[in-house]
């Protein structure tokens, strides 16, 4: 529970300063930085267990969309609203990925989110998504549309309540649906 509330704490305070100290972890955890060490050595495991929680959440929040029914095209656009939820709640994970170089936990991440575009070219089969483009390229498209979104929430400049639909229509139209 303890270990829980401050995993918890961190995601909120890093989300906001990256470079917060653990004193403010603890504070935010509602406990004292001696307890925050009980359960983690220094602020890397921390940051590791983190990272563990995102992909978790992400895993179970793919795995939510892609059993909302049968329908493929319902998936993906549950699946970019999934991604842009957990992508939002851990944004400075994507800052860390960014400055530190790939770790095992990340091509394990990496592996399982291209595992959900299975269904891409059955979708191209059936002409609802364009042939010119590869699966690899849709995947970076869909992991690029979801941090533009984010980054668009931060900036405060887009209405949040809109911004899901808006993501999913420019994801849609770049991938050649109607």
């Amino acid at each position: 529970m303890a270990k829980q509330k401050i995993i918890d704490a961190a995601i909120a305070v890093l989300n906001e300063d990256f470079s917060a100290p653990l004193d403010k972890i603890a504070a935010k955890a509602e406990l004292s930085r001696r307890t925050l060490h009980r359960y983690f050595r220094d602020r890397a495991e921390l940051l590791e267990a983190c990272r563990v929680d995102m992909m978790h959440t992400w895993q179970t929040a793919m795995m939510a969309a892609c059993r909302q029914g049968k329908d493929p095209v319902l998936q993906l656009e549950l699946m970019l609203y999934a991604g842009i939820d957990c992508g939002e709640k851990y944004a400075f994970l994507d800052t860390l990925q960014e400055q530190a170089p790939a770790t095992t936990q990340d091509k394990a991440y990496a592996a399982a989110r291209d595992n959900w575009f299975r269904h891409v070219p059955a979708l191209q089969r059936k002409g609802m998504i364009s042939k010119e483009l590869t699966v690899p390229w849709i995947r970076i498209l869909f992991v690029q549309m979801i941090r533009s979104t984010i980054q668009a929430l931060r900036s405060g400049s887009v209405v949040p309540n809109d911004i899901k639909k808006m993501a999913w229509y420019s994801f849609r139209r770049s991938i050649g649906m109607a």
